[in-house]
């Protein structure tokens, strides 16, 4: 079973994709926001640093290393640019960061702290994890869907 880690994993949005991933990921979580004692016993969750920070991608990077994580999924917008940068470093163990390129991630509007009912999907080169349909485009990121997969918005829960 494949292991992706969301982080601000005490968020509300990392919930609801953790409950859509469920069946087919093993889902682990990460924030740099308080997390409580007992979340923090249950090995599903960890701390990082803020993605504001010089070694936040190394300490995600080095978490994904020691927990065999496939997929990164940043929930922070100030966590998207540091992991996009780092994606290569990323994919020389194998592990995918589901964020679109740098020079991508400049020019794809970011939607802030989505409605609930808003349909997403959640893509890995153009491939929905949540459905497994595909998008012409190959992107990577967590976006609010669109059947055509145009007009697509990057969403997070706060920048």
């Amino acid at each position: 079973m494949k292991k992706i880690l969301i982080t601000f994993g005490t968020r509300p949005l990392a919930m609801r994709i953790a409950k859509k991933l469920g069946a087919d990921f093993e889902v682990l979580f990460a924030s740099s926001e308080e997390i409580p004692g007992l979340l923090l016993k249950s090995d599903k969750y960890a701390r990082i640093p803020k993605g504001l920070l010089p070694t936040f991608a190394h300490e995600v990077l080095k978490l994904c290393l020691d927990q065999q994580v496939d997929y990164v999924l940043p929930l922070g917008g100030f966590e998207l640019e540091p992991l996009s940068v780092a994606k290569v470093l990323f994919e020389e163990y194998q592990i995918s960061v589901l964020v679109p390129d740098k020079d991508l991630l400049e020019t794809i509007p970011l939607m802030e702290n989505p409605p609930t009912d808003l349909p997403y999907r959640l893509l890995s080169k153009g491939n929905d994890l949540l459905d497994s349909t595909t998008i012409e485009r190959s992107l990577d990121g967590l976006f609010a869907a669109s059947d055509s997969g145009e007009d697509l918005a990057l969403i997070c829960v706060s920048k």
